[in-house]
């Protein structure tokens, strides 16, 4: 009776897992379009084109006074949202570890983020810069639901089900975003038809990506569940305890883990590249390859559909060479498919999707493999805390490599100077990820160590 009890209890717990993964899942469905359609596809050419219709002769805005160059206006936006999302989340982090409530967050986060994006369909004309604030609340508040949301991974996922857990929530959100960017290209190129006309069809397709993200994510906030905090480091703490010194706090307690803190800084470095590269390809195409609107859709529809299938297979080879190996071959990769884009000719759509393949292919799993081994460096129950200091280079919203691009921009008027200067972050990024030993590591942080890491 005790022992049919024990494998009833252990069933159901096995179930309730499932259940909470499965809607873990739909979260990255629901936003994921936000990332696709808005970061990379729309928002930045048209937001460029705002800026430009509202630039003085010699092609500069003045926000706040400060001369900039129109087409440097969006990847600025991108670096400002990264530094308010730093001013919050180790505050919203250290709240979701000290009080367990991380959905009550989560919810918040997720629809200032869908509602900041569905308002922009009443962008137009020359008003730069109310797209430029939608922007920056719009991916601050990116940034802070899915620092809660990654930090729920190593308690929905035991130790040997992370890899696969986190490649299967990429590959849902590339499936969303692929989903959306059919709709998407069926309205833009067809705009006339359904009476519209070009820049109208492109606010509603950003308009849609909010109301899309808000509408899904009832989903996981329905079966996602809070736990209790069982870090004592949080016990006993009250509100005295937050505030900006929090980020300070974060870092100090990182340093009792160098080996966490070597590993985070590697991400950093490489993944500031990833989301730069993915955030500026709309411009470099539309602007450097002289390619049209549908033919940067296209190619990010088929960044989306080999996303699914990269995620699930980078999935599988980490279960036979361990996650950091593969990561670091899809680094190699990355280094080889940008240089290559550098020496892309203008006006052949063909090279173009050449190239949205090689990203394809690696984008998803080196994505969904860092995020499952930073898993692994976690101290158990600060999982958002240290999730929000994994999240400030997640998700296109880094400062660095955008504020890179739009200065080797604004110096050499080159947007193939600006992409080529992206290949450090992965060349630095490979050499500090291969001398983190793994396996120390975890077993530092007070975490299992599985068999094939």
């Amino acid at each position: 009776m005790g022992t049919d009890t024990v494998r009833t209890d252990a069933a159901d717990e096995a179930a309730g897992r499932r259940r909470e993964q499965r809607g873990w899942y739909l979260y990255d469905w629901a936003c994921s379009v936000y990332s696709t359609s808005v970061l990379t596809v729309f928002l930045g050419p048209y937001l460029t084109s705002v800026a430009e219709e509202a630039a003085d002769a010699e092609g500069f805005v003045h926000p706040l006074g400060i001369p900039v160059r129109a087409g440097s206006f969006f990847a600025y936006s991108v670096s400002l949202s990264v530094i308010v999302a730093v001013l919050v989340m180790p505050l919203v982090g250290a709240a979701a570890d000290r009080t367990g409530r991380k959905k009550p967050l989560l919810a918040t986060a997720a629809y200032v983020g869908a509602t900041a994006t569905t308002a922009m369909f009443f962008l137009g004309g020359d008003r730069y810069l109310l797209g430029g604030l939608l922007l920056i609340v719009a991916n601050a508040a990116q940034s802070v639901a899915m620092m809660l949301y990654n930090s729920y991974l190593p308690q929905i996922a035991p130790p040997e089900e992370r890899d696969a857990v986190s490649s299967r929530g990429w590959a849902f959100g590339y499936a969303s975003g692929s989903l959306m960017l059919i709709v998407n290209l069926v309205l833009y190129l067809a705009h006339d038809s359904f009476g519209v006309s070009e820049s109208t069809a492109v606010r509603i397709c950003l308009a849609s990506a909010g109301l899309w993200w808000g509408g899904f994510a009832l989903i996981p906030l329905r079966r996602l569940r809070d736990r209790r905090s069982t870090s004592a480091d949080h016990v006993g703490k009250g509100p005295s305890a937050m505030g900006f010194r929090q980020l300070a706090a974060t870092v100090r307690d990182m340093r009792r883990h160098p080996l966490t803190l070597a590993f985070l800084l590697a991400y950093l470095i490489y993944n500031d590249g990833i989301q730069t590269v993915i955030s500026q390809a709309s411009i470099y195409g539309s602007e450097e390859l002289g390619l049209g609107q549908s033919t940067l859709i296209g190619a990010v529809l088929l960044v989306q559909v080999l996303a699914v299938a990269g995620a699930l297979t980078m999935g599988r080879l980490a279960r036979t060479y361990g996650a950091k190996r593969t990561i670091l071959g899809s680094l190699v990769a990355w280094t080889v498919t940008l240089a290559a884009g550098y020496f892309l000719p203008a006006g052949a759509p063909v090279w173009f999707f050449v190239l949205a393949a090689g990203i394809g292919l690696v984008l998803g799993g080196s994505q969904a493999l860092s995020r499952s081994l930073f898993s692994h460096l976690v101290p158990p129950g600060k999982e958002a805390e240290y999730f929000s200091a994994y999240e400030m280079s997640d998700r296109g919203m880094s400062w660095l490599g955008p504020l890179l691009f739009g200065l080797t921009y604004q110096l050499t008027g080159s947007y193939r100077d600006a992409i080529i200067s992206l290949v450090i972050f992965f060349v630095i990024g490979f050499a500090l990820l291969a001398r983190v030993p793994v396996r120390r590591a975890i077993s530092d942080a007070g975490n299992p160590v599985p068999t094939t890491i």
